[in-house]
């Protein structure tokens, strides 16, 4: 069938839209239908509902579309599978028989082109029926969608690329939170470091100062053993021995031996309170929600930045009734350690931090309040931003505040902050006492 309509495509689209409508006017109903046919954007076809399928109609903008003649593919009884491609068959096949039992089936394959390359086509097949429910032809309409595949593959690929690029930033990220850790650790060990090496300085003194005082009582009872071959009288004896203790000052030495080995002792309990404490804080291993103690995990935080804070504040503890809270024990520490370091650095010169706990029906709270320099307006709403700080260069890396806010949303909680510039701030931590409580916000 030849398009009689064909010249209305050298004319510009306004002067071929006008003139096809003047043209259409006084037209006979079926070459009226004939020219909507052959000017839709899809191709119309019909085919037999048996067998493969055999083409009986193809609308003329086959030609445009494809290429092909509509007789030409009418003709050819295999036209339409022989042109698809091999690897979109398989998924035809697998389901055309649906198309007696739902009626319509909708694919997107690839159709060889009379210029050699595939061409990505949305077809839709409705099935035809006679008044007995016989199936008479299958109609159907194919619409070039290859530009919407390549915009989607294009989308495609630019998504690959940026879910490779957002792989690679949460790499970074990690990598610096892992710094961040490490710094803090770092911080932490120094501290540490420097408590328990307070009391082991003066019990290695002190095992010094008791080694001697041992030699020296080896000493007495050297010369006591000394005296008794020498058969002296009770009166004799008694004055030697007399002699023998004044010179060594026994009544010396037994004082002092005994504060040594109390002032010793106290060191080794200071140093096992500390490993305590670190062991309490970090609770290696323990990485799953349990119910915990939040005072005693304070205290042990407390315990171990006790060299940042004890320069700088004292720390007032005011701790109210609180029922164990289900979490991470260790994460909430390390909220609670970031807390207590940034309020140190806040306090100049001497200053107070305070501690305090309380419990508002389902949640428990911890505020850390410090005496120090305030936060400026400004940087309120930016603190738990990602990198965001005020320290110098090398200081830091931003991360503590952001880290401490991950941690406290995981739990389902949150954090709040005030601050008056040049009086002091205060974080408020709010922890549910269930882990329900957290899974439902």
């Amino acid at each position: 069938m030849i398009n009689q309509f064909d010249e209305f495509s050298i004319l510009p689209p306004a002067t071929a839209t006008a003139t096809a409508t003047d043209a259409s006017k006084g037209l006979s109903t079926d070459t009226r239908l004939q020219y909507l046919i052959d000017n839709t954007p899809a191709i119309i076809y019909s085919s037999v509902p048996t067998g493969d399928f055999k083409m009986t109609f193809v609308s003329n903008n086959a030609l445009h579309v494809l290429g092909y003649q509509p007789e030409e593919m009418v003709a050819d009884p295999n036209f339409w599978f022989d042109h698809i491609h091999p690897e979109d068959i398989p998924q035809i096949f697998s389901s055309i028989a649906k198309l007696f039992t739902e009626g319509e089936r909708t694919y997107e394959y690839r159709f060889m082109s009379r210029a050699g390359h595939y061409v990505w086509m949305h077809d839709m097949l409705r099935l035809i029926r006679d008044e007995d429910g016989n199936p008479v032809e299958v109609i159907g309409s194919l619409t070039d969608i290859t530009k919407r595949k390549e915009m989607e593959d294009a989308l495609f690929k630019k998504g690959e690329e940026q879910q490779l690029l957002i792989k690679k930033l949460q790499e970074a990220h990690e990598q610096l939170l892992q710094s961040e850790k490490m710094a803090s650790v770092g911080q932490l060990a120094a501290g540490i470091a420097h408590e328990i090496n307070n009391p082991i300085g003066f019990i290695n003194s002190n095992i010094g100062s008791l080694h001697n005082y041992v030699e020296k009582l080896f000493e007495v009872i050297s010369n006591y053993e000394n005296l008794i071959p020498q058969a002296l009288t009770a009166s004799q004896a008694s004055g030697k021995m007399n002699e023998i203790r004044e010179k060594a000052d026994l009544a010396f030495l037994k004082e002092d031996i005994q504060d040594l080995v109390r002032e010793s002792m106290d060191g080794l309990k200071r140093v096992k309170d500390i490993v305590q404490s670190l062991k309490d804080f970090s609770h290696v291993g323990e990485t799953d929600w349990q119910e915990a103690d939040i005072h005693q995990g304070i205290d042990s935080t407390l315990n171990i930045v006790k060299n940042e804070i004890k320069y700088k504040a004292n720390v007032v503890k005011e701790y109210g009734q609180l029922p164990p809270v289900k979490c991470i024990i260790s994460q909430v520490n390390q909220v609670i350690m970031n807390l207590l370091v940034n309020a140190s650095h806040a306090i100049k010169e001497n200053g107070i931090i305070k501690v305090s706990t309380g419990c508002d029906r389902d949640m428990v709270w911890i505020k850390v309040l410090d005496t120090g320099a305030g936060i400026p307006p400004e940087n309120l709403n930016r603190i738990f931003e990602p990198f965001f700080t005020t320290k110098p260069v090398g200081s830091g890396t931003g991360l503590g505040l952001s880290l401490s806010y991950g941690i406290i949303k995981k739990h389902g909680g949150r954090i709040d902050v005030n601050s008056v510039l040049g009086k002091g701030t205060c974080f408020t931590v709010w922890l549910p006492l269930r882990q329900e409580d957290a899974t439902t916000q």
